[in-house]
């Protein structure tokens, strides 16, 4: 917000405050825009360098928008940052390493922090190890905190040493139903933020906008916040103040009529959403809600959408303020204040839901009936595979035929001194989990009734399905204790084990020993409340896996297999024979709705969520006193020093001249950033593995990539090793291998990487089309640039990678338009030199660069590449050797 763009601002006046805003209807155009783009269009007239870019930028957004295609760049400045604590340590682990070099470099490093407010919640490391006893939550937590200490030990310092960081210790709950029962403002003030006023200086209002270093952060989007989940570095970028580069994305509108079914729950409309719309094809959009039917939605079923909008690959799913909005805003214990400077900005600025109004511009429009959604289960392996009730028996049978399965074969367990012959569809795991559905009280207390329901007809699981519960914040326990439900999943042993993400993410712990033994010899199956349900991700002996609304993830544990029909079939008989159907135990929608107006109150919210950022004895146990750098333990291998820094002038330099150049991987079409990006298991035989065992790690203790994130040293040595990379320089090995040109050989990758940067040859990368395409992976930069990558060849780069090489002093360069690396006739053996460029106006001079390839034989190949540094900004970037020299050079 500069002085010169203060000819686009206005007053707002709200309860006898006086705002300044920058209004968008006094843009040409911006009557028809969808809501968000709205959004975008006011954060370009408040954040722009100058009116001039402002109005640049502006024009796009109006452009692109009304015809309803993608526009080009623009620069987005979020105004929150929210972390989950796997991707967040490795990011403020890079603050810590910024804090030393600002020191080294003669500033103050108690000045580095977040220049934006910045929430980190601790989700995603419990493990249910125990369930489906009392005291499952106390043996969990020991156990979590006896693997994660040291990364908790760090995150503890950073919440007492940073300025503008919240971080929420475990057990509290998921970060984004935190983040939308507490963090979110729907409407900012420059107060909110922190930002210091003079006497007589207006605050500055705003639309609540935010980016997630996971991927479900659109949960948000339900409550008319935007938002969406972007890797590391960009998190980084945003959180020192820095815009986010993004194309106007074309908007597609999905206009709601009608009203929910009887019985139908907000997780069938989501999966409703994911079929529809990945069929349709939005990946790269927004999507935007708005019609008739958005008035039957309450505002957590609205949010249960939104939270599965990667699931059908869209960056968004909005939906605009409207009352509902205001009530949950109330209900969860916003001040009157707020809650009326929500209304009011929202109306002034045309982001108010009204049906009658004039209909706004989208580059398509699709309708759903609510009223035509049925109970649904998504499966076995896509979130987006919907199966209506009725049919997943069918589908369940046609799925085995489909993968060659004898559907007669039993096997035979022995649990508790009974044999059970058990078939394909076995249910190993049944988890009431994630941010996706324990935010809607409605769907909580549907499960919490249907749980009563069979206790009391005497039903019970089957003994061979693990059972676990994991509530998604302290307030969706405490909804289910007040309202009498607790004891009745308990009678089914469904006992919160966890407040965390935990069989969302995989974290479901071992199943039953018995049902580890015959898992190769049956498909076994889960059901999760949750998004997410690839192959192998819930659980490594479960093939198959079912998103489902709570309330039947009850049912099926009950079952305890999906070869069951349970539109029609028994679930059990009462203890006089009388058989038990799903219709019997099914609450009413008039039942829920009393225990929602008796139970879900402001009173819940405030209790739930008490002592929040407290934690328990063992947090409070932790860490040590503020201090202006951290300590750093040497023998730490889950926490290390990163070298980002190291040598950094308080002046920048050219980059180094790319000369002589070696390929470290010469890669095929599409590599996305799970190939680069470490994650999952350690394995035995990699060089991660050789490294932790070198410092006296046991292979039982490896954890994995995503919990040693903030140890580089772990991390370099696991980027290329995903095991299904072709990497054409191995001769047929997969994973981490490559030839060493220097040893005349093939080794593991790190190595080879290793040994160049001994001899001082830099090196390069040479791929084909949309490289670094999928999430966006901070450490499939991270990795790279440690490695000794200097520049990436590529037919084609998709957006965010290439940004995120940028900001790791990567160059990205991309062959003429109609060549290739097989067109040129490169096979990777080659010695690659980059002709000088010139970043010190900002962008690159030339932009078409002339490299040349020498072969072993002395011939050569020279060829022109676009240097795919498309704005100033990034420009300034790479001149200065990545963002995070940018940002401290420009901090001191």
């Amino acid at each position: 917000m500069t002085d010169e763009a203060s000819r686009f601002a206005d007053t707002l006046e709200v309860g006898g405050t006086t705002y300044t805003y920058y209004p968008v209807a006094g843009v040409p155009g911006s009557e028809t825009l969808p809501y968000a783009l709205t959004v975008l269009l006011e954060n370009v007239l408040r954040n722009a360098e100058s009116p001039e870019a402002a109005e640049e930028l502006a024009g796009r957004i109006v452009a692109a928008g009304n015809a309803g295609e993608v526009g080009s760049e623009v620069e987005f400045s979020p105004a929150r940052v929210l972390f989950q604590d796997f991707t967040g340590v490795p990011v403020f682990v890079d603050f810590a390493v910024m804090r030393e070099a600002c020191a080294e470099l003669g500033g103050d490093p108690a000045k580095i922090n977040p220049q934006i407010p910045c929430d980190l919640v601790i989700d995603h490391s419990v493990i249910a190890d125990a369930a489906g006893c009392a005291g499952a939550l106390a043996q969990n937590m020991e156990l979590e905190f006896a693997r994660n200490k040291e990364r908790y030990d760090f995150l503890k310092w950073s919440q007492q040493s940073f300025d503008n960081v919240r971080i929420v210790p475990p057990g509290a709950g998921i970060c984004h139903q935190l983040n939308i029962e507490q963090f979110a403002h729907v409407v900012m003030t420059s107060d909110d933020a922190g930002v210091a006023r003079t006497d007589g200086e207006r605050p500055v209002a705003y639309f609540d906008t935010l980016v997630g270093t996971d991927s479900h952060t659109p949960t948000a989007n339900g409550i008319g916040v935007l938002g969406w989940g972007v890797g590391g570095i960009e998190a980084e970028a945003a959180a020192l103040g820095q815009p986010i580069t993004t194309l106007v994305p074309k908007v597609v509108g999905v206009r709601l009529t009608g009203e929910l079914a009887e019985g139908v729950a907000a997780m069938d409309v989501a999966l409703t959403f994911a079929q529809m719309l990945r069929e349709k094809g939005v990946v790269g959009s927004f999507v935007e809600c708005f019609g008739p039917g958005l008035a039957s939605l309450n505002v957590t079923q609205r949010t249960c959408i939104s939270n599965m909008t990667p699931e059908y690959g869209s960056t968004c799913t909005l939906f605009p303020v409207d009352d509902a909005t205001l009530e949950y805003l109330r209900l969860t214990g916003r001040t009157e204040e707020q809650v009326a400077l929500v209304e009011a900005y929202a109306k002034a600025q045309g982001n108010w839901h009204d049906p009658d109004a004039p209909a706004r511009t989208y580059a398509e429009v699709i309708e759903l009936d609510l009223g035509s959604v049925g109970r649904s289960l998504a499966g076995p392996s896509r979130p987006h595979d919907r199966i209506p009730l009725e049919g997943v028996q069918e589908r369940f049978r046609a799925v085995c035929d489909e993968r060659g399965l004898d559907r007669g074969k039993t096997v035979e367990v022995e649990l508790g001194g009974e044999a059970h012959a058990l078939g394909h569809g076995a249910l190993a795991i049944a988890a009431v989990t994630s941010c996706t559905t324990a935010t809607d009280p409605r769907m909580m207390l549907a499960c919490g009734l249907v749980a009563k329901k069979a206790a009391e007809a005497g039903l019970a699981p089957k003994p061979w399905v693990k059972t676990v519960l994991a509530p998604g914040s302290k307030a969706t326990e405490l909804l289910l204790e007040r309202a009498g439900l607790m004891e009745g999943l308990r009678a089914l042993g469904f006992y919160t084990c966890g407040f965390g993400c935990m069989s969302c993410i995989g974290n479901s712990g071992p199943i039953l020993p018995a049902l580890h033994d015959v898992a190769s010899d049956i498909e076994l199956a889960s059901v999760l409340s949750g998004n997410r349900n690839f192959e192998g991700r819930i659980s490594p002996d479960v093939s198959q896996n079912y998103l489902v609304a709570p309330a039947m993830v009850i049912a099926y544990a009950l079952a305890g297999t999906m070869d069951v029909d349970l539109a029609h079939d028994a679930l059990g008989c009462r203890e006089d024979g009388t058989p038990v159907r799903l219709a019997d135990i099914w609450p009413s929608d008039e039942e829920i709705d009393a225990l929602v107006d008796a139970q879900v109150n402001r009173a819940l919210y405030e209790d739930g969520t008490r002592g929040l950022y407290d934690g328990d004895a063992a947090w409070q146990a932790l860490g040590s006193e503020p201090a202006g750098t951290f300590a750093w333990d040497d023998a730490s291998t889950y926490v290390r020093r990163a070298p980002y820094f190291d040598g950094m002038r308080r002046e920048p330099s050219a980059p180094e001249p790319i000369v002589g150049a070696r390929a470290l991987a010469r890669l095929g079409d599409f590599i996305t950033t799970d190939h680069i990006s470490p994650a999952g298991s350690i394995a035995a035989d990699s060089p991660a593995a050789r490294y932790l065992e070198e410092r006296g790690v046991a292979p039982a203790d490896f954890n994995t990539y995503g919990a040693r994130r903030g140890n580089h040293e772990v991390m370099m040595r696991g980027t290329f090793a995903n095991v299904k990379l072709q990497n054409l320089l191995a001769e047929g090995k997969k994973g981490g291998w490559t030839r060493d040109f220097l040893a005349d050989e093939v080794r593991p990758l790190f190595d080879a990487a290793m040994d160049y940067e001994a001899a001082g040859v830099p090196l390069v990368v040479v791929a084909g089309k949309m490289y670094g395409s999928g999430s966006s992976r901070d450490w499939a930069a991270k990795g790279p640039a440690l490695l000794g990558i200097r520049t990436a060849f590529a037919e084609s780069f998709e957006r965010i990678h290439r940004s995120n090489l940028i900001g790791m002093g990567i160059l990205p360069l991309q062959f003429a338009e109609g060549e290739s690396a097989e067109s040129l006739g490169l096979d990777g053996s080659e010695r690659y030199t980059v002709a000088p460029i010139d970043f010190s106006a900002g962008l690159p001079v030339p932009r078409e660069v002339e490299v040349t390839a020498e072969r072993a034989d002395g011939s050569t190949a020279t060829f022109k590449a676009t240097v795919r540094v498309d704005t100033p900004t990034e420009g300034r970037y790479y001149e200065n050797g990545g963002i995070l020299p940018y940002v401290l050079r420009s901090l001191l």
